[in-house]
């Protein structure tokens, strides 16, 4: 399984379309995932650009807390199901938060979203009721042979006790939305592949994938600059994280982490 971290603008776009084939070189993944959120100017995903990456053999999208940035995707994610929003949005909220890949041979992998709730500003219902509920009907290597959730979230210390409620349920939790690759990528006790954030895929000569001036204006002067932040131009890095498991067990034998 190969998955890539939060796309941030057109940099992003183009650090990704230009190393992807260095990457299915390298690892020979069966599954690729993208989170895409910030993939539009930064702020979301649009139906063009969506296209774009699936077109490039990707097979499942993910989202965050700027799904709804472009409204177009309120409409759009009901016409494609392998694009999947957090899971514990609430009732009625439009699209999915999980999508069920299965191989030609048979095995399946299924994506899920998460997104937690310290400092993010969203009405979310509790991820960890959410999750254990879902979890309840699914079993690795009986009803699947691979669960990998992305998590969506600001704090690490949310992240690592939501890695460890679900330790040994789920094949890997991988972290986004912070944009800077943490290095604790490892296996738990109970042999679910987890890291606390996979990083951006964007210029990383900015501020989280974004000009530096306007966020700097924000923390030194107290008020934001008029306008949405502007996406960092340079050439940009992938970063991400490949995954090996056991179809048998579902759970993880490898975790590799990688910037390109």
């Amino acid at each position: 399984i190969l998955f890539i971290g939060d796309i941030v603008g057109k940099s992003g776009r183009e650090a990704f379309s230009n190393n992807l084939n260095v990457l299915k070189e390298k690892y020979e993944p069966e599954v690729i995932i993208v989170n895409a959120e910030n993939a539009a100017s930064g702020y979301g995903l649009n139906k063009k650009i969506a296209e774009e990456i699936f077109s490039q053999g990707v097979d499942v999208l993910t989202l965050g807390n700027h799904a709804w940035d472009e409204k177009e995707m309120l409409s759009y994610i009901e016409e494609r199901s392998n694009i999947i929003r957090a899971i514990n949005y609430p009732k009625g909220v439009p699209g999915k938060g999980e999508y069920k890949i299965i191989l030609e041979d048979g095995r399946s992998l299924i994506i899920i979203q998460v997104m937690l709730r310290l400092f993010m500003g969203i009405s979310l219902d509790d991820p960890f009721s959410v999750i254990k509920k879902r979890l309840s009907s699914e079993f690795l290597g009986n009803t699947c042979n691979g669960i990998l959730i992305d998590l969506h979230g600001e704090t690490t210390s949310e992240k690592n006790s939501f890695a460890h409620f679900v330790d040994g349920k789920v094949t890997a939790v991988l972290g986004t939305h912070t944009h800077v690759p943490t290095s604790d990528a490892r296996i738990l006790q109970n042999k679910t592949a987890y890291q606390t954030d996979v990083g951006m895929t964007g210029d990383y000569n900015s501020v989280i994938g974004f000009e530096k001036e306007k966020p700097i204006h924000a923390f030194t002067k107290g008020y934001r600059a008029e306008g949405r932040f502007v996406p960092a131009s340079g050439i940009g890095l992938v970063c991400g994280a490949f995954l090996e498991s056991d179809d048998n067990t579902g759970l993880a034998n490898k975790i590799e982490t990688f910037q390109i």
